[in-house]
């Protein structure tokens, strides 16, 4: 579930920023794939950074 959600959420917001950043650089036209391979590659790169990291407790010193 947690791989799912991160491309949905990964799809969301990149969709979201390719729109707004879309329409503060004036063009005309809204490019719906660019946000899509965007989103995807950040949500393979979520994915990966977050398969490294360990689920053990910092030692606290």
């Amino acid at each position: 579930m947690k791989y799912i959600m991160a491309f949905v959420w990964s799809f969301l917001l990149v969709t979201m920023l390719n729109y707004v950043a879309g329409s503060i650089a004036g063009i005309p036209h809204f490019d719906f794939m660019s946000g899509v391979i965007a989103s995807v590659v950040l949500g393979a790169i979520i994915l990966v950074i977050t398969s490294t990291m360990s689920d053990e407790e910092v030692a606290d010193y």
